[in-house]
Order: structure tokens, then sequence, then C-alpha cells
């Protein structure tokens, strides 16, 4: 894959240049997000993540890739729904974007290689990627999008950011613990009694089709046969575990123990493993008929009760009474946007719980509101139609990163995905309105004059 050359590389080219036509004479400079990128506060960002992100070593590697060009496509791959080839490759097309993440010239290469973004995000952690989020309410705050006073009420809620796993079912579980340590086995030279490959995939599709049928008793007959299966290779793995080196007993452990819980859970139990590579994934009930188990982990939003910029984006992992996370949600809000709200919009999930300096509203005692406090409660809903769009347009629906670190990643930089479009739609009404009031301040016969012939 042909990647583009670091600066170091292109130093021998800068002489081209003068034939070179620059990006700003070939765009509209007028268009929402070119606009944006000139009052993004670049420059606080790349000193901000400088000393976020690990040093990197010195001598003989290649240079770091820049800055605003990361956080750039970062930004875009939240903001328009995308994975992390389909941002590299839709920056190679659009001028727009290469302008956005700081290329003056036209590029026909690939800023980066797609693995490039999952480095980086690991590097930055969770503090780097709220400092993403933090810039995009900073830039709101200068473009006067939002007044520093409408971040003393905001709203609170929480939603399920589910995990890209499977619907978790016993069979197909039971037998994907089979298959994997067969195959760990057969990797680290460990010779089994049986593998069961021929009955193992013949007994998941019985299963399937008795569940499908509706005929639960042979389905239980089944999921009882692949559970004796896994239990006779998990105590032949055991047996010969000592026989293999102290690397690949490690892995083969922590493997054996994942199955080992697969194999002692029932249905009424607690705390169950529901995918074989994520055991943080939880099963979280949301009272929908149509949906009524998600699989992932609970995140929180806070948004400004006024225009709906998110302020606050945190994942509980645990499955969490939605008060006993008030108070953290509340706490990054204010280590975000440097100001302590003092109101704060709920529903009656969080209700039994109070914060010290905070007021918290919900309708759980309607006599004690004032009327002014009603008609803010009211207000309270404007925060589904948020969590539906983060979800739907900035790819919080299911969450591919890797553990715990990758929910709060992941939930972290959706929130910023958002707010980016949420600037652009501003910027774009703004205008529209300034242009508007133009045309209205233009005495008629200026009017007549620009309008064309008939």
């Amino acid at each position: 894959m042909r990647v583009r050359p670091p600066a170091s590389e292109t130093a021998a080219a800068r002489s081209e240049d003068l034939f070179r036509h620059r990006l700003d004479n070939q765009i509209d400079l007028r268009h929402p997000l070119i606009r944006l990128a000139e009052r993004m506060p670049w420059a606080a960002l790349e000193q901000s993540l400088q000393d976020t992100l690990p040093p990197t070593p010195a001598a003989g590697g290649r240079p770091a890739l820049p800055i605003r060009l990361m956080a750039g496509l970062l930004y875009l791959k939240h903001a328009y729904n995308l994975s992390d080839e389909s941002v590299c490759e839709r920056w190679l097309e659009n001028p727009y974007w290469q302008f956005f993440t700081g290329e003056v010239f036209f590029q026909t290469r690939l800023p980066c290689d797609p693995t490039s973004l999952v480095r980086w995000r690991q590097r930055l952690g969770e503090a780097g990627v709220e400092e993403l989020l933090a810039q995009t309410i900073a830039a709101a705050q200068s473009m006067r999008a939002v007044k520093a006073s409408e971040l003393d009420r905001v709203i609170v809620d929480s939603t399920v950011q589910e995990k890209a796993i499977a619907h978790p079912t016993d069979s197909r579980l039971l037998e994907a613990a089979r298959v994997k340590l067969v195959k760990l086995s057969r990797h680290h030279g460990l010779k089994l009694r049986q593998s069961y490959e021929r009955e193992g995939p013949s007994l998941r599709r019985r299963a399937s089709g008795y569940a499908h049928a509706k005929q639960f008793k042979r389905l239980r007959r089944m999921l009882r046969r692949q559970r004796t299966l896994l239990g006779r290779v998990i105590r032949d793995i055991q047996r010969k575990l000592p026989t293999v080196s102290e690397g690949a007993r490690a892995e083969m452990v922590l493997w054996v123990n994942r199955a080992e819980r697969l194999h002692r859970q029932r249905p009424k139990d607690k705390k169950k493993l529901y995918a074989l590579h994520a055991p943080e994934v939880e099963c979280i009930s949301k009272g929908k008929s149509r949906n009524p188990y998600e699989f992932g982990v609970k995140v929180g939003l806070a948004i400004t009760a006024k225009h709906g910029l998110i302020v606050g984006a945190r994942s509980f992992p645990g499955n969490p009474y939605d008060g006993d996370t008030l108070a953290e949600q509340l706490e990054q809000v204010e280590i975000l946007t440097q100001r302590k709200p003092k109101s704060v919009i709920v529903d009656l999930g969080y209700r039994g719980r109070l914060i010290e300096g905070v007021e918290v509203l919900h309708r759980g005692k309607p006599k004690q509101l004032t009327r002014a406090q009603w008609r803010w409660v009211k207000r309270r809903q404007a925060i589904e139609p948020v969590i539906g769009h983060v979800k739907d347009d900035c790819r919080m629906r299911r969450c591919p990163l890797k553990g715990q670190v990758g929910d709060a990643l992941h939930a972290v930089l959706c929130a910023a995905g958002y707010n980016l479009r949420w600037l652009m739609r501003w910027i774009a009404a703004f205008w529209a309105a300034i242009l508007a009031e133009m045309v209205v301040a233009l005495p008629a016969s200026q009017v007549r004059s620009k309008l064309p012939a008939s």
C-alpha cells in the first residue's frame, strides 16, 4: 500500500510547489467544514496532545505523523460514520477533508496506513480522546455558538453502546469455545485425545434447527452433549498443560479459564460470559419491546440544555444504577468545560441521588418544582434525538474496539464526531441567517436588479 511520505522525504519536492495549485484556490472557502477548520483551536490541541502522547523514540525510527492529520482523521471518521480504511480512502479523494487536516496542496497518496489510526488511539488513551472532545466544546465557545452560561445547565441520560458480537446463544458459545481450544492446542503442539471436529458442528446445526422449530426438549439434549464435549476437551488440555512452554501455558490458561466459566454457567446465573473474545460484555435490559436486551456497556451522555451540544460522554462498566453514575458524569463535564454545572436535568432513573452544590431536576416530585424548573424538566427529552444521532450517524451503534478501554475511547470519539456535525450545522445556519439579513437590508431597487431577467 502506498502511503504519503513524511515531511523529511518531501523536502526535495518543494521546488515543484511553484507549479502546484493551493487547495484554498480550488475549493469553496464558504463550505462549513472549511470555516470550521479555520476556527478550530489546532495549536491548543497539538500542545495538549503532545503532553498526553508518550514520547516517540528519538533514534532511528520513522518520523511521527502530524497530530493535526491524525486528530482530523478521527474527527472525520466519526462525523461521517466511516471505518479506518474508508476514512483514509475518502480523504484521498476529498480536497475539503485534506484542507481540514492541514494540507496546503492536493495529495495523491493515502495519508497513512489505516492501522496507524489503531495505534494512535491506543497511544492517546482516555485522556487524549477527552481532549479531542474538549476542543470541540472550546471551538463552540470561541465561535459563540454556545455561551459560557449555558454550560451551567446540562441534561444527562444513559444508553447502551452495543459490542460488535454475535447474539449469544448457548449452543454457539459452547461450539466456539471448543473450536478455540482445539486451534490453540494445535498451534502449541499439544496433541488431544479427540477434537470432536465432526460431531461438534453437527450438534450446533441440530441445536439451531430445534430452537427454530421450538422443540426445546431436543434442544436441551443437544446442549447437554455440547457441554459434555467441551468438558472433555478442557480436562484433556489441563492434564497436558505442564508439557508446554511457559509462554504458551499462560495463553492457554487464559482461554481454558474462559471456557470453564462458559461450561459452568447456567441460564439463571449472574455475571455470565456472553462473548468468548470479549468477557467485558454485559446484558443490559432497557425495557424496549422490539429489543428487550442489549449486549454491551452502559454509556452516559451530557448535553447543554438549550442547544444540545455534547459536553460529556463516559462508559460505565458493570451496569451500575444510573443515579450512581451521575457524580462521575458531572465530574467529566467539569473537566472538559472548566465549569461546574449548577443544574442537571435527568429522568426518574437517577432519582434518589443528590450531588452537593448541584440542583438535580426530575419529575419525581412535581409539587416541589417551580414553574421555571418545570419548564426545564420538560426539556429533558431533547437528549433522546441526540442519542439516536450519535448511534446512527457517529458509530455508537456497535463498538468494534477491544476491551473496556476500547469501550471508553469509542464513546468519547463518537461524541466528538457528533459535535463536529453540530458545529457544521451551526455554521451553515449562521451564514444563511446573515445572508438573509443582507438581502432584507438591501433597497428594493437593488434586489430587483440582482434578480434574473424573465
